[in-house]
């Protein structure tokens, strides 16, 4: 075993490795970039190397320095994660000519799966299913034209080097083959620099299966199936094992088929190969094909580690330090099912957009794994992928997994960034996935149900609320409230651009009663915690300046309103300056007739023992004083008038 690795990588996978490794006893390095030299893999390593800029291409890509690092910290091993350097078969190579261990496959095995057309001519050779289609080296159009004639329509042109669906068209008649195969090879040149394309059949429900293989170099497993049909513009969302639906037929067929696979190439380390199947008839043995190898750890690897009990990291560790496979086939099997849902940072409503920001509060569910690279406090940077974490349920079947999935979601709380959390927990509840039936269509054809903002209820703003009159975390201030009858105290909130306007009585030590847009809430607190119309209130926090309200598996956000520090907008489109609460106006700073600027003091209210003061919410000219100083004014009072604008 190795006494001390190199992690070529950053964020979850960068600190998945190094519990593996500190399990095991094995010293890691980090390496990292200016925007990372605080970040949670860097914190959880023995030592840490700083690489370069930012960009990938500065920090992450940077081979020689990688290796460098390694050699001046005395590693033994480099593990590249996934992403990056991960099946770069030159960087392997490398590596291996500086006297150190890669810790994944040859550079041969991932130069003959590094290119599709290539890979599937190899893997016919091998025994083993692929898609009907066209994989030559002929990239004349008419002859491209003719072969998807032979393969029958509707096809699917992908380009050769092509991965995260760029370069990829559905062609349904002869007549639209042309366009399609233009604006394909088109993305494919710009992508990967190559605009070889292949032809394949396209198939009607297809569900994307793949198998987790392992090999040593000359023997190999696999540790069965995962599902990952569940996909947004060819990229996965949720993934489970074992696929739902599968026979013990066509999974010992399947299996068979990826052993071959990694036996071909000589195959060293964990890899993944990748099935179209279709499910237009439920799974059969006769109607899966091959379509790729991913020569790495996958993303998705959780699912495999929990239904089968072994550490994957481990066993990349274990064979690439110099030992055989860790478990024969016969030595593996299935428990339970699990499911990984991939948290990001994204305004899934405005398209799944990437999303920033600086997360001021993070915390998951007791009950799942989460592997994550960020902590409250970090930072999404805008230069790496915006994934916060994976998180992964098991149970002892397929619906429990499911169910755990479901409250995992809702108990996970993100504050500080737009996320996916809705999205994910509306797919839990899918009807169609919960029952098995999933297809890569799914999200496509039901998708402005499953982004649909949740109705978080009223009692979300109520708890913001009683945030921001200060009652959240105590009793004590309540008595300070009442006198001989409740008297109304008005919160202003924004969430986004909205103002919500809420009136608070405390009418007791223990209670309060909200009125909301007309809507009245009975607030109690009960055994320590806070309880609206009768039920338990949601969870928040108070973090960078707001109040954050996870309900309903989402997180809603409100930035209180002082509306006494502020020019106020309220009557006559700004016009008119309003007392928002009852108070003694101390002073007045202006006479009628005089000009000011937006942010001008107008006057200043003591109000709940703190004076304020009142600013103009525009530039204008004073028309009318309304108050004196020393005038006790009430709640929505009228105190000064701006000339109306031209």
């Amino acid at each position: 075993m190795f006494h001390k690795i190199l992690i070529a990588n950053r964020g979850e996978i960068a600190c998945r490795v190094i519990d593996t490794a500190r399990r095991l006893g094995v010293a890691t390095v980090a390496v990292y970039s200016d925007a990372d030299a605080d970040a949670r893999h860097v914190a959880m390593a023995d030592e840490a190397v700083h690489i370069g800029g930012p960009a990938p291409a500065d920090s992450y890509l940077r081979g020689a320095a990688i290796i460098a690092a390694a050699q001046a910290t005395g590693a033994q091993g480099i593990h590249p994660g996934y992403g990056f350097l991960s099946e770069n078969p030159d960087f392997v190579e490398a590596v291996e000519a500086a006297g150190l261990a890669f810790i994944g496959p040859s550079a041969r095995a991932i130069r003959a799966m590094g290119l599709k057309d290539a890979a599937k001519v190899l893997m016919e050779k091998a025994g083993v299913p692929v898609v009907p289609g066209y994989h030559g080296a002929d990239q004349d159009p008419a002859h491209l034209a003719a072969e998807a004639a032979k393969v029958g329509y509707p096809v699917l042109i992908k380009a050769v080097a092509g991965g995260g669906g760029k370069g990829m068209r559905k062609v349904l008649a002869p007549k639209d083959f042309a366009d399609a195969l233009e604006s394909a090879c088109g993305e494919a040149r710009t992508a990967f620099g190559n605009e070889a394309v292949l032809i394949e059949k396209f198939v009607e429900k297809p569900r994307h299966i793949e198998v987790q293989v392992f090999g040593d170099g000359t023997d190999a497993v696999h540790l069965f199936e995962r599902d990952c049909s569940l996909q947004r513009r060819h990229q996965k969302v949720i993934e489970e094992a074992p696929a739902p639906g599968m026979t013990e037929e066509m999974r010992a067929a399947m299996g068979a088929a990826a052993v071959r696979a990694a036996e071909a190439i000589g195959y060293s380390g964990a890899g993944t190969i990748e099935f179209i199947v279709d499910a237009s008839e439920g799974l059969r043995a006769d109607r899966f094909w091959f379509m790729e190898m991913n020569t790495r750890l996958q993303v998705e690897h959780p699912v495999t580690e929990a239904i089968t009990g072994v550490d994957l990291v481990e066993w990349q560790l274990r064979v690439a330090s110099g030992e055989a496979l860790p478990a024969r086939q016969e030595d593996l099997s299935i428990t339970g099912h699990a499911f990984e849902a991939r948290l990001y940072a994204e305004d899934v409503p405005a398209g799944f957009l990437p999303a920033t920001g600086t997360l001021s509060h993070l915390e998951f569910a007791p009950n799942c794994r989460a592997d994550t690279g960020v902590r409250a406090g970090d930072t999404i940077s805008p230069w790496y992928d915006p994934m916060i974490a994976k998180i992964v349920t098991h149970g002892p079947n397929r619906g429990a997994a499911l169910q755990q999935m479901t409250r995992a979601l809702a108990e996970t709380r993100v504050a500080g960034s737009v996320t996916n959390l809705a999205f994910l927990g509306a797919l839990t509840r899918h009807a169609g996935f919960a029952a098995g039936d999933v297809d890569t269509g799914l999200i496509e054809r039901d998708l402005q149900d499953l982004i649909a903002e949740p109705d978080m209820g009223v009692a979300t703003q109520a708890a913001a609320v009683l945030a921001a009159a200060g009652l959240w975390a105590a009793a004590g201030p309540l008595a300070g409230f009442t006198l001989w009858a409740p008297l109304p105290r008005r919160i202003l909130l924004r969430r986004g651009e909205d103002e919500i306007t809420a009136f608070l009585s405390v009418t007791g030590p223990d209670a309060a009663r909200i009125v909301l847009d007309g809507a009245e809430v009975v607030a109690e607190r009960r055994g320590g915690g806070w309880w609206l119309d009768g039920a338990k209130a949601p969870a928040l926090v108070e973090a960078g300046g707001q109040i954050h309200v996870f309900a309903a598996g989402a997180t809603a956000s409100f930035a209180p309103v002082d509306p006494l520090a502020r020019g106020t907008q309220a009557g006559a489109g700004g016009d008119i300056t309003l007392s928002p609460m009852p108070g003694l106006v101390k002073a007045v700073f202006v006479t009628a007739g005089q000009a000011v600027a937006q942010g001008d003091r107008l006057a200043v209210l003591e109000a709940m023992k703190m004076e304020h003061t009142l600013t103009a919410g525009r530039d204008g000219v004073v028309a009318e004083v309304l108050a004196v100083a020393g005038a006790q004014v009430e709640a929505g009072a009228a105190l000064v008038r701006l000339e109306a604008e031209e």
